[in-house]
C-alpha cells in the first residue's frame, strides 16, 4: 500500500503541468521605450507612414498591443510619465511629483533627478550631479536585476537626464544622457568613475559639429 501511494504521489507530481514544464527560455534582451507625446492610437492611426520592414509594424504584427492599460495620475509631465510606467505607481508613492518641486525642509526647487553628492562624468558641467536618489520606490528595471540576482545588465540611455536615470531605476548598470553645454554623452558617479571607452569614442567623434554643418 506505502509502495502504491508514492508511486501515486511521483504520478501526480510528473503530471502537474507547473512542475513538468520545461525552464521557460528568457529573451537575451529587452528593450523599453518611451516616445513622449505618443498616444496608442497613433500607431493605428499612422500606420500607413511607417517602414514596412521592422519598426512599429514589426511591433503590431508579431508583437502584443495592450491598449487599455491606463495609471491615472498627474501632473502629465515627462518625469512622471518615466517614472509611473517604469514603476505601476503614482507620483504621490515614486516621489516624483514633477520634473521638479518645491523642497519645503531646504526652501527651494528640488529638480527630479538631481543629486549634489554625484559629480559628473565625461564633462566638467554640472548636469551629471544626478541619480535616482529622489525614486522612492522599486522600478521593473530593479525587479529585473532582483530576480537575476543582479547577473543582468539594466542601462538607462536618453536625450535628458530624467529619461534615463528613471527607467533604468536604483540598480542600473548605467545611465547616460546628453549633456548639450558641451556636446557630449555623460554620466554620474552614481554609475561610475570614467566613462567605458566605447562612449569616449563616440564623443570624439564629435557627430554634434557635424550635424550642425550640414545645417
Amino acid at each position: 500500500m506505502k509502495r502504491l501511494f508514492f508511486a501515486f504521489i511521483i504520478l501526480l507530481q510528473f503530471s502537474n503541468p507547473l512542475l513538468a514544464q520545461s525552464t521557460v527560455e528568457r529573451p537575451k534582451l529587452v528593450v523599453g521605450m518611451v516616445l513622449d507625446q505618443m498616444r496608442w492610437d497613433y500607431l493605428y492611426r499612422y500606420f500607413d507612414r511607417y517602414a514596412d520592414k521592422g519598426g512599429f509594424k514589426r511591433l503590431l504584427k508579431e508583437g502584443n498591443s495592450c491598449e487599455n492599460t491606463l495609471i491615472p495620475y498627474t501632473p502629465s509631465v515627462t518625469a512622471c510619465g518615466h517614472s509611473v510606467v517604469y514603476t505601476g505607481s503614482a507620483p504621490s508613492i515614486t516621489g516624483i511629483t514633477g520634473n521638479a518641486w518645491w523642497d519645503r525642509d531646504n526652501n527651494r526647487t528640488m529638480y527630479c533627478t538631481e543629486d549634489k553628492n554625484v559629480s559628473t562624468v565625461g564633462s566638467s558641467s554640472a548636469q551629471g550631479k544626478m541619480s535616482p536618489k529622489n525614486l522612492l520606490v522599486t522600478t521593473v528595471t530593479d525587479e529585473l536585476r532582483l530576480a537575476t540576482n543582479f547577473k543582468s545588465k539594466v542601462v538607462g540611455i536618453a536625450i535628458k537626464d530624467r529619461g534615463a536615470i528613471l527607467p533604468a531605476g536604483h540598480s542600473a548598470n548605467a545611465a547616460y544622457w546628453y549633456d548639450n553645454s558641451v556636446g557630449k554623452w555623460i554620466s554620474s558617479t552614481y554609475y561610475m568613475q570614467t566613462l567605458p571607452t566605447w562612449a569616449i569614442d563616440f564623443n570624439n567623434r564629435n557627430l554634434t559639429d557635424s550635424y550642425y554643418e550640414k545645417g
